[in-house]
């Protein structure tokens, strides 16, 4: 894509229903369109409009092995409820157990997620022209900045999510009877692994007391 022909994408797209955007995406890319989800505390929204558009159209879904047992429920909860098509990755066994036994997530936490999250999809993104995520602006500095057409030179970053609101990711799920994340109502708004997540607003409760904000698949 040229960024002219983003600029004008992202244009279009900004005043469309979010299940027109996913639905555009899908047409024009079809099985060079991929799909991931953490099953994190937004991740049901994006699984919802997938199994609406296209149920059987892949969702990738990385297990680190360091997950919370709730997230693991969720997964197979939403799994059931809305026939989604998830396959799950694994790291490398031995960087795998190479994080654990230095507990890299103290150390040298950017390393360990390159391990167990960065690396198990670098093997299947050569396959896509388009990476559709569910991250949401406000959830940090970061994402804030991106738009909904993400031009790279690896695979476009597409995020139908982007320019949503707290108040509109409640109403959603409130509207279609969507369950939230087990561990929600405990405090956590954020979650990942284990180790390194915490009780706290937004993404506050990620990687805490470091200037770490993202896990490295979304740079």
């Amino acid at each position: 894509m040229e960024s002219i022909r983003v600029k004008q994408i992202n244009k279009s797209l900004s005043a469309a229903h979010n299940d027109v955007r996913i639905a555009h995406i899908l047409n024009k890319y079809q099985d060079k369109v991929l799909i991931t989800t953490s099953f994190g505390t937004t991740s049901a929204l994006l699984i919802h409009m997938i199994s609406r558009i296209r149920q059987d159209h892949p969702i990738h879904f990385i297990n680190t092995g360091n997950l919370f047992t709730e997230t693991l429920e969720y997964k197979n909860q939403l799994i059931e409820r809305y026939g989604t098509n998830v396959i799950e990755h694994v790291p490398d066994e031995e960087k795998n157990q190479l994080t654990r036994k230095h507990q890299l997530w103290k150390s040298d936490p950017d390393l360990c997620c390159q391990y167990n999250k960065v690396e198990p999809l670098e093997k299947i993104k050569a396959n896509y022209e388009v990476w559709i995520s569910g991250l949401i602006g406000y959830q940090n500095s970061h994402r804030s900045g991106l738009e909904i057409l993400q031009q790279r030179d690896d695979l476009h970053r597409f995020y139908p999510l982007i320019d949503w609101t707290p108040e509109m990711v409640d109403d959603y799920f409130e509207s279609y009877g969507i369950p939230r994340h087990p561990l929600e109502r405990f405090g956590f708004d954020s979650i990942g692994c284990t180790h390194c997540t915490k009780k706290g607003d937004g993404r506050d409760g990620r990687w805490g007391g470091s200037d770490k904000t993202e896990c490295g698949l979304h740079w």
